[in-house]
């Protein structure tokens, strides 16, 4: 998997569970859930479509890796590898 790939699924996830917010206007290294105002149950839906996407285990003690775009595409890039 590309780091294009990744950020393409990341984008294509977040406007499935935001479809109001502009994409444009994403803050890579802002908290994606203060960043949209995410509640907790968007937050694990991203989460459980991307390891779908992609078959990776995702657990939850990891989720503090994921706050923003950019640290949630290096979590993917890493599970990856």
């Amino acid at each position: 998997m590309t780091d294009q790939d990744i950020e393409t699924a990341l984008t294509q996830e977040l406007h499935r569970i935001a479809p109001d917010i502009s994409l444009d206007d994403i803050d890579p290294a802002q908290d994606l859930r203060d960043e949209f105002d995410i509640d907790s149950m968007d937050f694990l839906n991203l989460v459980t479509a991307l390891g779908k996407r992609f078959n990776l285990d995702m657990p939850e003690t990891d989720y503090p890796e994921m706050r923003s775009f950019n640290a949630l595409a290096a979590y993917l890039r890493t599970q990856a590898a």
